[in-house]
């Protein structure tokens, strides 16, 4: 047992097509009224999942300021955040709450 070798969990290897990432996306704004880098971060994990350097191009950015800007220690502008969803093929929706 004390030769036991775990691997290093990455929520990337699991958000795969649109339904997956809106969903991931949908908890990480639910957490984000205590947690402000939720959102950032689970974009981070999102970008992860893709590729990368193709979404980079299509927000306009380097591959390594994307990274940076969706990082646990980034600090993305509005615009980014939906550069970055927009190239997701995702939109973001407000509904009233009743």
């Amino acid at each position: 047992m004390a030769n036991e070798k775990y691997q290093r969990f990455d929520a990337a290897d699991y958000v795969n097509g649109l339904d997956d990432i809106a969903a991931y996306l949908e908890i990480a704004l639910e957490d984000s009224a205590e947690d402000p880098t939720a959102v950032p971060r689970a974009l981070g994990v999102i970008a992860r999942s893709q590729n990368m350097s193709e979404l980079a191009r299509r927000v306009g950015m380097s591959r390594d300021g994307l990274y940076k800007a969706l990082s646990a220690d980034g600090n993305p502008t509005w615009s980014t955040i939906l550069k970055v969803t927009n190239a997701l093929g995702l939109r973001f929706e407000l509904h009233a709450v009743a």
